[in-house]
């Protein structure tokens, strides 16, 4: 069921979580901002950054069915301030990095403590906000995670350039913490959430549904066209397209607001519908569908793109559809689950949507080594686009 929360409270409940969200992906993403400087400098090959980008999700994707589950049972809100306060330091240390070992464990302990993140995010929304107004709310979760990355991108392209890749860590980190203060004081005027039948399944139960499994390898694949732009597109513009970073900065950072901006309108977009008598499942389900074709229209773009101009119209296409599909992947994910179960629902999910943060990075890096451009790798990320598209359309109930 969900709690009487007043809506002004509700909100504040909301906006805190799409800021943690975007301070999540700026701290993640802060690796692909500082390649240019720290692949030259610890002397890493594509392969070498694809493996430290990879090694995030080992412990972000198995994590979370247990953090999730955890998140069912404890309170959400104070799961979710001692993950955020472990990322945060993760990613001050990562300015002491000297190497790929000490690299790729510090980013095992990232993804450690932000693999808290989604499953407390949607565990708080499916229990303080209703049914009919989560299309916006994780929408405006979503405007977070697409923010990530053009702050990230923006603040981190400067820091970049004057001050060099420790301090993009040392900033990114520091300001994660002071994020805690506020979140602990709305946490105090929250109304306690009561379930009335039972309590959440355990992991084992969940395993069960075909459902989950689904919704997970949709989830993975309509993942990896995000994490491809996340990731590799500092390091593609700047080496492959030979722009100084400062350009780099601005067309990276365009991508990512048009992505917010694009999430805020789908999320509104499948409430208008769902409000109009659609199922929230079938609705959100095309949407995907819609989103996942639309990003290989704009991934082919970037890569076929000739002059400033065209490059800067496919970036924004891309960023376009790339905004729909994490709010409606998780949004169906609260739908199938209920409150009741959603956070351990979500935490098995995105395991499994991990699946492409781990794989994704390090196929990459090897189709760049092997064949010295990012051709391959554009059309290998627009062919698993196909196939999200296709098990979103025919697959998902």
């Amino acid at each position: 069921m969900t709690a009487k929360t007043a809506p002004w409270l509700g909100a504040t409940l909301v906006g805190l979580l799409a800021l943690a969200v975007m301070l999540n992906f700026v701290d993640r993403g802060a690796i692909g901002i500082a390649a240019p400087l720290m692949s030259k400098q610890l002397g890493l090959s594509a392969t070498r950054f694809g493996l430290a980008v990879s090694a995030f999700f080992w412990t972000y994707g198995l994590t979370q069915p247990f953090i999730g589950a955890l998140a069912d049972r404890w309170p959400a809100g104070r799961v979710l301030a001692v993950s955020v306060a472990l990322w945060a330091a993760a990613t001050l240390l990562t300015s002491l990095a000297s190497g790929l070992v000490m690299l790729v464990a510090l980013r095992l302990l990232l993804g450690l403590g932000e693999a808290a993140l989604f499953p407390c995010t949607s565990k708080l929304i499916a229990a303080h906000v209703p049914q009919a107004r989560r299309g916006l709310a994780n929408a405006v979760v979503a405007v977070g995670l697409a923010l990530g990355p053009a702050v990230g991108v923006l603040a981190g392209g400067v820091i970049l350039a004057r001050y060099g890749w420790q301090m993009i860590f040392t900033a990114f980190g520091a300001v994660t913490l002071v994020w805690v203060v506020p979140w602990l004081a709305m946490q105090a005027r929250l109304p306690v959430v009561t379930i009335a039948v039972e309590a959440p399944s355990p992991v084992r139960a969940l395993l069960k549904r075909r459902t989950l499994w689904i919704m997970g390898i949709a989830h993975a694949l309509a993942n990896y066209g995000f994490f491809f732009v996340s990731f590799w597109l500092p390091l593609y513009l700047v080496k492959s397209r030979g722009l100084p970073i400062a350009t780099m900065t601005l067309l990276a950072t365009a991508t990512y607001v048009t992505q917010a901006a694009a999430s805020l309108g789908w999320g509104q977009l499948s409430d208008v519908l769902v409000r109009r008598g659609g199922n929230p499942g079938t609705v959100r389900r095309w949407l995907c569908v819609i989103a996942e074709l639309g990003s290989i229209a704009g991934i082919a773009g970037i890569a076929l793109a000739h002059g400033p101009a065209q490059l800067l119209g496919a970036l924004m296409l891309t960023g376009v559809f790339l905004g729909c599909l994490p709010t409606m992947v998780y949004a169906l994910g609260q739908y199938h689950a209920g409150p009741r179960d959603a956070a351990g629902w979500i935490g098995v999910q995105n395991a499994i949507g991990s699946v492409s943060g781990i794989v994704g990075p390090v196929v990459t890096g090897m189709i760049v080594d092997a064949t010295g451009s990012f051709t391959g790798a554009f059309a290998f990320a627009g062919l698993v686009c196909a196939v999200g598209a296709a098990v979103f359309a025919l697959a998902l109930p």
